[in-house]
């Protein structure tokens, strides 16, 4: 198999020695080409590539934005035309003529691609393995992988060893695929924020994120007056809205090792979920906090909670530019996001 290696040549949790080692177990096993992204986008761009120059497999090294760039460029844009009809069979429509899903687009239980479906479904695109190299690395521990990136190339190789991948599913913000979560209002604020930090030399680290956290939501944040409703077809609209955190899987992201849980439910084999706040009180938010804290599978709840399972598609509406953030990178400001559940359409090895 011919497999492309895309490094992230500033990712926060790696050394050159260590990347060494990493390329030198990977060629045991493939034609490995290996290529170091240069600038925002560049991952996109090589995985869109790596289809036709016969690459059967992208390998990444970094954090979730350069996960989130290779799938953007394997999956390739959206299909043209795409009215984002409210239903299952809307997205399984979608899928298919995108090239994600099988001839027959049949759809098993929950309205999702079945088993049978899903060798067909991305034969013909490249598999996706994804080594931590980032801060957070959500999407590789979401798919199983240990947090050390020789070890995971490891657990990789045992995999394409044994034959074994998995299907999964990504959602869709926009023209935006994501892996696991996306989100306007107060989140993609933070993240914004970090974004600069980062951009001025700080390394990111949780104490940056609670800093940043504590900041934005004190003396940034309008908590006066929500900008966000959420829509999706037949039910009324629910809003005013602070913040809509739309999920892929779980967790949301990481405290250090800890995670956090707005939709615990979520997951690749569902549709998408929706954590969303009606209020900024200090009160309604650190217990809501403090729920995605807690161990366990049941949603944060409360009178100021909104919290939904397992959509094929919602839209998030803003009566002013919002903050817009997909799988923790910065995309800057929006009025309106369709969210749309793409089922079975990445092949992941792990």
């Amino acid at each position: 198999m011919r497999a492309l290696l895309i490094v992230n040549p500033h990712a926060t949790s790696t050394t050159q020695l260590r990347r060494a080692v990493i390329v030198r177990a990977l060629s045991s096993a493939v034609e490995l080409e290996v290529v170091e992204t240069r600038y925002r986008g560049h991952a996109t761009s090589l995985a869109a590539a790596a289809m036709g120059d016969g690459f059967g497999l992208v390998i990444t090294l970094g954090g979730d934005g350069t996960v989130n760039e290779a799938v953007n460029g394997i999956l390739g844009a959206p299909a043209a035309g795409y009215t984002g009809r409210g239903d299952r069979t809307a997205a399984v429509e979608h899928a298919r003529e995108a090239g994600l899903a099988g001839a027959d687009g049949r759809a098993g239980p929950a309205g999702h691609g079945a088993a049978t479906r899903t060798a067909r479904a991305t034969a013909s695109l490249p598999a996706l393995a994804a080594l931590p190299g980032g801060s957070a690395n959500v999407f590789t521990r979401a798919v199983g992988l240990p947090p050390d990136p020789v070890d995971a190339a490891g657990q990789i190789l045992q995999a394409l060893a044994e034959g074994r991948s998995r299907s999964i599913g990504v959602g869709l913000a926009g023209d935006r695929y994501f892996t696991f979560n996306a989100g306007l209002g107060l989140d993609a604020e933070v993240v914004r924020a970090v974004a600069g930090r980062r951009a001025g030399g700080q390394a990111s680290t949780p104490a940056l994120y609670i800093r940043v956290t504590l900041r934005q939501f004190y003396r940034v944040t309008d908590r006066r007056h929500p900008a966000l409703t959420l829509e999706r077809d037949g039910h009324p609209p629910v809003g005013p809205i602070y913040v809509g955190i739309v999920s892929n899987t779980a967790p949301w992201t990481y405290l250090g090792r800890r995670p956090i849980n707005p939709n615990p439910q979520a997951g690749f084999e569902s549709g998408l979920d929706v954590f969303a706040l009606r209020s900024l009180g200090s009160l309604s938010m650190f217990r809501a906090i403090g729920q995605m804290l807690a161990s366990g599978d049941r949603p944060p709840r409360g009178r100021n909670v909104v919290s939904l399972h397992d959509l094929a598609e919602i839209t998030l509406r803003s009566d002013r530019p919002a903050a817009f953030q997909v799988d923790g990178e910065y995309m800057g400001e929006r009025e309106v996001v369709r969210f749309l559940s793409v089922p079975d359409a990445l092949r992941v090895i792990a």
